[in-house]
C-alpha cells in the first residue's frame, strides 16, 4: 500500500466563492495506457471537476492546430525554435481544464502538476499553460514545477509590464485563475516604484494563493511604496487581460502617476 501523499496547505485560506480554474495542453502521443505511480508523481490522479480530452488526426484535428496560432505561438517559434519546431511536428494533443469547488488546500494543484509530469513521461514533448501565456518545454518543467516538491504559486504566475499610455507603466499578472483568486494590477508605475509594485505582486500571489482574501477598499502597507494605496476588485473572466478578475491597485491622489 503506498502511503499518503504530504498535502499542500493554504495556510491564509479564507472561503471565497470562487472556485480555481485550470487549462493546460499538452502536446505529443502521450500513453494514457500507462499507469500512473501516485508514489512517483505525488498526484492521486485527476481531481474532481477536471477533464481531459484526447485530440488527433480522427478527432478533433482542428484543435490539435488551434494553440499553435497568434502572438503566444509566434513569440515561441522566434525565442525557441526547436520547441516550436518539435510542438508543430505533433498531430495530437491533450487538453486539461476544469474547476475545482473552493477548496481549502492545494492538493489539486499538486495532482495536476503531477498527471502533466506524468504525460511528459509517457510521450508529451511540451505544455502550454494559456492563463500565464506560458510554453514548457519537459526540462523546464521539471526544474521549476515538478522538482521544486511545493506549490511555488509563483512559478504559475506572470508578471507582465506593459507601457501606460502616459509613458509610465502597468505592472499586472496572469495565472491567479488557477487558485481561483484575482489577478493584480497596478497602473501608473513611474519608475522609482517599479521594483516596489513587482515585488507587491509577488506578496500578493503568495498572501491569494495560499487562499487569502483582499477586501474591497483594503490599503495597502508597503514601506518602500506611498500610503493610502487601496485595492479595488474589478473585471471579469471575460476580460482579455487577464481572463479573470483582478485586483487594481489605486495610489492616491498625491502619488499618482510620478515619473
Amino acid at each position: 500500500m503506498e502511503s499518503p501523499l504530504v498535502d499542500w496547505p493554504r495556510r491564509h485560506y479564507v472561503p471565497s466563492g470562487k472556485h480555481p480554474f485550470l487549462f493546460y495542453v499538452v502536446y505529443g502521443p502521450v500513453d494514457t495506457a500507462r499507469v500512473l505511480s501516485k508514489s512517483k508523481y505525488r498526484s492521486n490522479g485527476i481531481p474532481d471537476g477536471i477533464k481531459v480530452m484526447a485530440y488527433g488526426p480522427t478527432e478533433h484535428a482542428d484543435q490539435v492546430a488551434a494553440f499553435r496560432d497568434g502572438y503566444l505561438w509566434n513569440q515561441l517559434t522566434t525565442e525557441n525554435p526547436n520547441l516550436a519546431a518539435e510542438v508543430a511536428a505533433q498531430d495530437c494533443c491533450l487538453v486539461l481544464t476544469g474547476e475545482i469547488i473552493d477548496p481549502s488546500t492545494l492538493n489539486y494543484f499538486r495532482d495536476v502538476i503531477g498527471f502533466l509530469t506524468f504525460c511528459l513521461d509517457a510521450g508529451g514533448v511540451a505544455i502550454y499553460d494559456p492563463l500565464m501565456f506560458k510554453w514548457w518545454d519537459p526540462s523546464e518543467w521539471r526544474s521549476h514545477v515538478f522538482n521544486v516538491d511545493s506549490s511555488a504559486p509563483r512559478h504559475h504566475v506572470v508578471i507582465l509590464v506593459s507601457r501606460d499610455s502616459d509613458g509610465t507603466e502597468w505592472i499586472h499578472t496572469r495565472g491567479m485563475r488557477k487558485f481561483g483568486r484575482p489577478d493584480i494590477s497596478v497602473h501608473k508605475v513611474g519608475p522609482q516604484y517599479k521594483d516596489a509594485a513587482v515585488d507587491l505582486c509577488n506578496r500578493f500571489i503568495e498572501l491569494l494563493a495560499f487562499g487569502g482574501v483582499v477586501q474591497d477598499g483594503q490599503e495597502v502597507r508597503l514601506h518602500s511604496l506611498p500610503s493610502g494605496m487601496k485595492c479595488f476588485r474589478r473585471g471579469s473572466e471575460e476580460d482579455p487581460d487577464f481572463n479573470n478578475e483582478h485586483i487594481e491597485i489605486v495610489w492616491p491622489t498625491s502619488a499618482e502617476a510620478i515619473v
